[in-house]
């Protein structure tokens, strides 16, 4: 047995990867057509785990073995998936801020069997204040010919939720349909992307700042230039005071568009938002607003495309809320284009003209 790697795993939105370092992870697609739900294998060359803490560090092992290894009996769940590596994957944390080279994975069949323990504790408020968390997980890879998954074990109500999501995911498709999917795909990015590539266009775009405003400006400016110059342009001309509604209204059409706003705990915010007024618990903690973000089954888990066609991937939801708080920075100019960015990921791909074009609606003067 050889240990690939084994510490302290930071995670983040419950979720860490076994994929190529710049590859990407679709939640529903990666669990399609399985039983269990904390492991998904559904798409070639990826592995999607779940963790029960939503932000944090927490105890990780990944183990290679020449054959099946017991089932420890410490281990609260277990469930098991067939993975063939399609070249050299890492341990990934989400949107890749960190990541654990696994070098003696090759390009052949593995069963992985993936362990936890403790997973319903942070759900449940254990264990104490002061006292360390149990929760803890292990990956094991041995050598086997591929074979449907399966859960061995099952005995948290965490586990028990995602299982059932597994369940109502679609099959993926058949990998010939999967390539003409993402064929057409690339052909609609190219012919999106094809007016950028002008190089003067682009040089005309990254010289161009409205009102030669400060360099900590400059990011979203420029991406939202890239995608709509007039509109950048027409609300960088208009007033303070119609720049910060037009923020506000943003970041609550946005969270519209991810099924957030009639949400009990977060439709409050949004009408402080509004009133310009603090934002009321939990907004005031970050960690727990994300902690409630991935914790609430009323709420969707959605994957979108980012807006320039990069291979990102982004949880429409988490962007919907990022941009309520784009919505309240100091400087109106600055709030109002760091929440439209916010707003064109969250609608996600080649998406963006449905927002803009309502923008210029609810708002004539930046028409």
């Amino acid at each position: 047995m050889r240990t690939l790697m084994s510490g302290a795993a930071w995670v983040d939105y419950g979720q860490l990867y076994v994929k190529p370092e710049d590859g990407s992870s679709q939640l529903g697609e990666c669990f399609g057509g399985q039983v269990n739900g904390l492991c998904g294998a559904a798409v070639p060359g990826g592995l999607f785990l779940i963790v029960s803490l939503q932000a944090g560090e927490v105890g990780f092992t990944v183990e290679l073995h020449e054959q099946e290894p017991p089932v420890g009996g410490e281990w609260e769940e277990v469930v098991e998936v067939s993975y063939r590596p399609a070249g050299p994957v890492h341990l990934v944390a989400w949107a890749n801020t960190k990541t654990w080279p696994l070098e003696d994975l090759e390009p052949v069949d593995y069963r992985v069997r993936y362990c936890a323990v403790a997973m319903d504790e942070t759900r449940t408020g254990e264990p104490k204040e002061g006292e360390p968390s149990r929760e803890r997980y292990l990956l094991q890879f041995w050598p086997a010919p591929p074979e449907p998954d399966r859960i061995v074990r099952q005995t948290s109500s965490h586990a028990a939720y995602w299982h059932e999501f597994a369940r109502e995911q679609p099959p993926p498709p058949p990998e010939a349909q999967r390539a003409a999917v993402e064929r057409r795909a690339r052909e609609e990015q190219e012919r999106a992307d094809a007016p950028a590539r002008s190089r003067g266009e682009e040089r005309d775009r990254a010289e161009w700042l409205p009102n030669e405003r400060p360099r900590p400006l400059r990011g979203s400016v420029r991406s939202l230039a890239r995608l709509d110059r007039g509109l950048v342009e027409s609300i960088a001309d208009a007033d303070e005071a119609a720049q910060r509604d037009i923020a506000r209204w943003v970041a609550r059409r946005t969270c519209v568009q991810a099924k957030l706003a009639d949400v009990d705990w977060i439709a409050p915010a949004l009408d402080a938002m509004d009133r310009d007024e603090p934002l009321p618990p939990p907004f005031d903690d970050g960690r727990v607003v994300r902690e409630r973000l991935m914790t609430d089954e009323r709420i969707p888990k959605t994957f979108v495309a980012g807006p320039h066609g990069k291979g990102d991937r982004y949880l429409q939801q988490a962007m919907a809320l990022m941009a309520v708080y784009r919505a309240l920075e100091e400087d109106p100019l600055r709030a109002v284009c760091d929440t439209l960015m916010a707003g064109v990921t969250t609608f996600g791909r080649l998406r963006h003209d449905l927002l803009f074009e309502e923008l210029r609606e609810a708002f004539p003067a930046v028409a």
